[in-house]
């Protein structure tokens, strides 16, 4: 799987996935107590060997320089590699509200407080951060080496019986660092903005609905849907039966979705910022004319005139029919950040 690439990107690879299997056979195996607390220390070495197997292939090397130095920081003859924090910083750079980065960044200090401790009171109400934080690990592993290092294919449902939210409270309330570190991660929550707290790459929340068995014996008894990728009526459909088990929400028109100059700040946010120089003049490499060649270059929207508007990408864009205006999606903008990140790409726009 691993042939054609170098010696350290292979062998931090081949580590990261192993720990994140480990994460997943140690969280799902009934019998550990320690279940959260193995997991998020497994899956932090992950992730920190994903990173620098991405450095790696990238040709930055992920060490430490002494203060002050352009020498790399050692200790006892081994250089001192980046932490995770470290990593998210190199890898997001600016872009601090990425929903991916905010998972990862409340695991850090949560794993200090917990992995010296066995808090099985805990476990459930962490359960939606640890499901992100392994869907994202597989969705960054497929970005960034493809399909074939995915280890999706790897797993099943674990089969779990988790305690009323009654006695899960109990339990909490008569163990002094279970309560401690339930105040950490609430304080943590209500610090983040509400697109975050809601995003699935955040905190990945589901319910199981029972069924009649289907007619076909090769059809799976549990699957994976992304809401996403739901036709309108399906949506509606699960929205029906959702509604059964939350509140019930205000219908907001366009919600999530975002207007050209929002795209444009995003994309431009996530590239770091570039600028360019124009006639004599600096601006965002990234701006709203740059935006319009996109769009007609991908056609993910009619042109202006079109005798029928709606004709969209409806994965990238939504015609508002009472403004007259198209608005876009959060698939486009990531779309337009891993496109734009290819300088030829971006060349191809204006050649």
């Amino acid at each position: 799987m691993s042939r054609g690439l170098p010696y350290n990107v292979k062998q931090c690879l081949e580590k990261s996935r192993d720990c994140a299997l480990l994460a997943i056979e140690t969280y799902n195996k009934p019998a550990i107590k320690f279940r959260t607390g193995g997991y998020v220390v497994l899956m932090t070495i992950s992730w920190t060997s994903l990173f620098h197997s991405i450095f790696y292939r990238d040709k930055i090397k992920p060490f430490r320089r002494k203060k002050g130095s352009l020498r790399f920081e050692t200790k006892e003859g081994d250089y001192c590699y980046w932490s995770l924090d470290e990593c998210l910083q190199e890898y997001f750079g600016i872009d601090t509200q990425n929903p991916i980065r905010k998972n990862l960044e409340f695991f850090i200090p949560l794993r200090n407080k917990i992995e010296h401790k066995s808090l099985p009171q805990i476990d459930p109400d962490l359960f939606a951060e640890c499901q992100a934080m392994l869907l994202n690990y597989d969705k960054i592993l497929e970005k960034e080496f493809g399909l074939d290092y995915c280890i999706r294919e790897s797993l099943s449902f674990s089969l779990q019986l988790f305690p009323s939210s009654e006695n899960l409270a109990a339990s909490i309330k008569s163990n002094p660092d279970a309560k401690k570190v339930k105040a950490f991660i609430e304080k943590y929550r209500s610090a983040l903005t509400t697109d975050i707290l809601e995003s699935g790459q955040y905190s990945f929340k589901a319910f199981l609905l029972q069924v009649a068995n289907h007619k076909s014996a090769d059809a799976l008894p549990i699957q994976f849907v992304r809401y996403d990728d739901l036709t309108d009526e399906e949506k509606r459909n699960v929205g029906r039966i959702a509604a059964l088990v939350k509140y019930k929400e205000r219908p907001v028109s366009g919600k999530d979705l975002l207007m050209p100059k929002k795209v444009v700040e995003i994309v431009q946010r996530a590239l770091g910022n570039p600028k360019i120089t124009k006639n004599g003049k600096s601006k965002n490499k990234f701006n709203s004319d740059t935006h319009i060649r996109c769009w007609k270059k991908f056609a993910v929207r009619p042109f202006n005139g079109n005798i029928n508007p709606s004709n969209t990408d409806t994965k990238y864009c939504i015609y508002d029919e009472p403004s007259g205006q198209y608005r876009y999606t959060k698939n486009w903008a990531e779309f337009l950040i891993d496109k734009m990140k290819d300088d030829d790409e971006y060349k191809a726009l204006y050649y």
